[in-house]
């Protein structure tokens, strides 16, 4: 069994300026996670068009761990990614850049299930484009940039699993995990490791 992570209060000049970052001694060189990677089974979004004002049609993955990841793009500019439904009727999730406001989320359509994903990959996201998603979709999400307590901008990143979509109700259910941990890309269960 590894000893267990110790961590240090190391100063990092990042130029010229001097940083202060409550450090761990981890493979990552960063604070140690608090947060735990939960799913969340139960999401639903409503088409961006055809649907009341009321109705959340984006996730805000910033959001998630203050309880006020669903939001309405049209009452906030702030997100990561819409859902809506084509001209043809197909089911599409918008990252930021897809919709016009600069290319700061992404997204990456998955190649294997839902619970096989444990790390986010570090590049490979599309970030101006829709994706296009059905019932059984896997995708993993990268947030647009969010400033952490400890002095640097990273992004986060969350994996999602579409469970079903209503065309009538145009509404898109599921599942998400998303690591809440600034600069963690880990996405099992439980404190992330990396």
């Amino acid at each position: 069994m590894p000893p267990p992570a110790r961590c240090a209060a190391p100063t990092v000049a990042v130029f010229g300026l001097a940083l202060l970052a409550a450090a761990c001694s981890n493979s990552t060189g960063l604070p140690a996670p608090i947060i735990p990677n939960v799913v969340d089974s139960s999401v639903s979004l409503y088409a961006l068009f055809g649907t009341p004002i009321s109705s959340p049609s984006a996730y805000d993955i910033n959001l998630r761990s203050v309880g006020r990841q669903l939001v309405r793009t049209d009452q906030t500019p702030a997100f990561d990614f819409a859902f809506n439904l084509d001209s043809s009727g197909h089911a599409v999730l918008l990252p930021t850049g897809a919709v016009g406001l600069g290319q700061a989320s992404g997204w990456q359509l998955a190649s294997v299930p839902f619970d096989s994903i444990t790390l986010a990959p570090s590049g490979g996201y599309v970030f101006d484009q829709p994706l296009a998603v059905s019932a059984g979709t896997v995708a993993i999400v990268r947030s647009r940039p969010t400033n952490c307590l400890f002095g640097v901008t990273v992004s986060l990143y969350a994996k999602l699993l579409v469970v079903a979509i209503d065309p009538t109700a145009r509404r898109i259910d599921f599942r998400i995990m998303v690591d809440q941990n600034c600069g963690y890309r880990g996405l099992a269960p439980g404190l992330p490791s990396q």
